[in-house]
């Protein structure tokens, strides 16, 4: 009963995305495509990261991890609130489904939709480079944390946004913000020392820099450090997020 009640949940959720995969899936794999065209070209001349690593090398993990980071985030936000607001989601409260399940089948199908996505990123962007792979353990690590911890803060989104707007908001200024300035397309070594420090109260830059470690085995930050940090956020959003779903926060009306 337990593992039908959650398949079944999960398996909505992966088959709502994949319905539209051509705005779920193609469309953010255009976008990082064109970032590749723009950004990879137009300095790969000019910029060099790390020793004997092209720039258009440097900017594929990047790309990869922030791209899948907001579609993991997306996926949970967006479903949540579409559920809310065309009253889909009474059906999802009345069943047995405990708040445990439900958050385990919305978090695991953002993960789904995330590693898709950018696997589909990584693909298209191979036919310009290839970087190199240190380690795949390091990028499956970060990988599966980065959009386990986005869906997560998708989950809190979507309950606490009462309509489409209160979601955009909360996209636009806190995970946009936070995604771009993650060390995408630098290095934080190449900021000034005051937005150096900025940077280390960002969870989303030890996502892109441990990631990229397993890719060319350079980071701005140990490995380990990023991981125990990664590791951290994602127990708290997931406790608090298990504590909303048992409550009924703005979901139970």
């Amino acid at each position: 009963m337990v593992f039908t009640i959650f398949s079944t949940l999960f398996g909505k959720e992966v088959k709502r995305f994949f319905k539209v995969s051509i705005q779920t899936v193609m469309a953010p794999v255009l976008t990082s495509l064109l970032y590749m065209l723009i950004f990879g070209h137009a300095l790969s001349d000019y910029v060099q990261v790390y020793p004997g690593v092209a720039y258009s090398a440097f900017l594929v993990p990047g790309l990869v991890m922030m791209t899948l980071m907001q579609n993991a985030f997306a996926n949970s936000s967006s479903s949540l609130i579409q559920a809310k607001i065309n009253g889909s989601i009474i059906f999802m409260l009345l069943s047995p489904a405990s708040y445990a399940q439900i958050f385990f089948a919305y978090m695991l199908a953002s993960v789904v939709r995330g590693i898709v996505v950018g696997i589909g990123v990584f693909i298209v962007t191979v036919f310009f480079i290839v970087p190199s792979m240190y380690s795949f353990l390091w990028v499956l690590f970060f990988g599966i944390g980065g959009a386990a911890l986005l869906g997560t803060m998708g989950i809190v989104a979507g309950i606490w946004a009462e309509k489409y707007e209160h979601l955009s908001t909360f996209q636009n200024f806190m995970i946009m913000p936070a995604t771009f300035l993650s060390g995408v397309f630098y290095s934080i070594h190449s900021l000034p020392e005051f937005w150096q420090g900025v940077s280390v109260f960002n969870p989303f830059f030890y996502l892109v820099d441990g990631f990229r470690y397993g890719f060319f085995g350079h980071s701005d930050v140990n490995p380990w450090t990023s991981l125990m940090i990664v590791s951290i956020f994602f127990c708290f959003f997931a406790v608090f997020t298990l504590h909303l779903l048992r409550k009924g926060y703005k979901l139970r009306f």
